[in-house]
């Protein structure tokens, strides 16, 4: 078994890491590309593999930055199945139409400015190349092995990071890999803890946060109210860019349980996001996945995702009258690292406002509005626009659906015989970091996976 790293290795996003095994050739993930303009340029290059070489695809969530370039992957060539996490699969036409979505009107947008003699933009793909790679996916429930190809054979395990995220565990040539995808806390609200797994020949792990641990989550929901309460002292806007899937369910959830305690019911609350809104129905049909006390407040009142001040917001009209609000609105849009998407108009609404509140509550990337922002940048340019940061902005760590180092040394802890252990999916700092850690506490001399690199089991 062979394993070849092409992304996410030495940076965060872009998830994807090629098997070798039992003569066939499996992907883990293909994600998206996140960033700088320049990082998210590289999505439109060619894979370093033939699409069509490839035998099967195994994705471990449905977050863009691991199933970003599946249509891409498709339009050139791959026909093979795709296994996904049941749920996940439910999850992955929300998530890659709207990118196509964005990708289509970035091509428009683009050729209506472009001067005479410039080649024509292209979208990275199409809503029709989404439908063809949905055609390809196999769901799969987890906990059970299965056999994808000749010899090979995968099972599905619960990582805790958003609904349907998934450890891998792969089997072939007598061996085991275990690709970790992205690891959620345990106690995270919602979702079940990460699956306990003991044995493997070789482990692939995120991390994301090695260099650091989060503040207990308690502490951090504590400080989110007491935002609020400022917030509305200041009688500002309270703007949280958060992701669709994922972070945006888990702070509804965290309204619902506090609603009286934060005075919530004075607030106008909007979630605006077409793309949360169809992934709370996604939600709705997966509650079985959900965790004794997240079953619990789903069942009480208010229900997180039908608070009577809740709107979800849709059309874009609506999400520009918004903007007409000086204060006691909490706005929840996407994207999480303010790189793109409706929250980058509230941004440009409200930055300038002293009374406003920024609330970042999850991983902002090198080169995105989000990193610039919780940096410290008094000036932060938008669309072509410098605008003058006068907004609070805040940082709130222990919202992270990322494990941190604490967790992640304890994940890997868990295996019997201490395998090789590969980190993916973290920025170097991070990756040194926790590498140290674990010669320390293990004795095992930890590889930071580059691209191009492989690791033979």
């Amino acid at each position: 078994m062979r394993v070849l790293f092409h992304g996410a290795a030495g940076e965060v996003t872009g998830s994807l890491h090629e098997v070798e095994v039992a003569g066939q050739r499996v992907l883990l993930d293909c994600g998206m590309i996140q960033g700088s303009f320049e990082a998210e340029r590289r999505n439109s290059e060619a894979f370093p593999f033939e699409p069509v070489g490839m035998d099967a695809l195994v994705l471990s969530h449905a977050h863009i930055d691991h199933i970003g370039r599946v249509p891409l992957l498709v339009h050139r060539g791959f026909r093979g199945p795709i296994y996904a996490q049941e749920a996940t699969a439910d999850l992955m036409p929300v998530m890659l139409l709207d990118a196509a979505s964005l990708a289509e009107s970035d091509a428009e947008r683009a050729n209506r400015n472009r001067r005479h003699g410039e080649p024509k933009a292209v979208p990275l793909y199409t809503k029709h190349d989404v439908h063809a790679a949905m055609k390809l996916v196999r769901p799969l429930p987890y906990g059970r092995r299965e056999q994808i190809l000749p010899g090979v054979e995968i099972c599905f395990r619960e990582a805790g990071h958003i609904l349907g995220s998934t450890c891998v565990e792969l089997w072939g040539d007598d061996r085991k890999l275990v690709f970790s995808g992205d690891l959620g806390p345990k106690g995270s609200p919602i979702l079940r803890d990460p699956a306990v797994i003991t044995e493997a020949d070789l482990v692939l792990m995120e991390s994301t946060y090695g260099d650091r641990n989060h503040r207990e989550r308690l502490a951090t929901v504590e400080e989110i109210g007491e935002i609020f309460e400022r917030a509305w002292d200041d009688r500002g806007n309270v703007l949280i860019p958060a992701f669709a899937v994922g972070r945006s369910q888990e702070l509804l959830y965290w309204f619902a349980k506090f609603w009286d305690q934060w005075g919530l019911s004075r607030w106008k609350i909007f979630l605006d996001s077409p793309m949360a809104a169809k992934v709370v129905e996604v939600y709705g049909r997966h509650e079985d996945l959900f965790d004794a006390e997240a079953q619990k407040v789903w069942r009480s009142k208010p229900h997180p995702f039908r608070m009577p001040n809740l709107r979800i917001v849709e059309s874009a009209d609506d999400s520009m009258a918004i903007n007409r609000m000086d204060g006691g609105a909490i706005i929840i849009a996407g994207s999480g690292m303010a790189n793109g998407g409706r929250i980058v108009h509230h941004l440009k609404q409200n930055l300038g406002k002293r009374q406003a509140h920024v609330l970042f509550v999850g991983y902002q990337a090198e080169g995105t509005l989000g990193r610039r922002l919780v940096d410290g940048a008094k000036w932060v340019r938008i669309h072509g626009k410098d605008y003058r940061v006068g907004a609070q902005v805040h940082t709130v760590g222990g919202l992270s659906a990322h494990t941190d180092q604490k967790g992640l040394l304890g994940w890997y802890g868990q295996f019997a015989a201490k395998p090789p252990l590969v980190l993916v999916h973290g920025e170097d700092r991070a990756r040194e970091a926790l590498a140290g850690e674990v010669w320390e506490r293990f004795g095992v001399d930890v590889t930071l996976a580059r691209p191009g690199m492989h690791a033979d089991v």
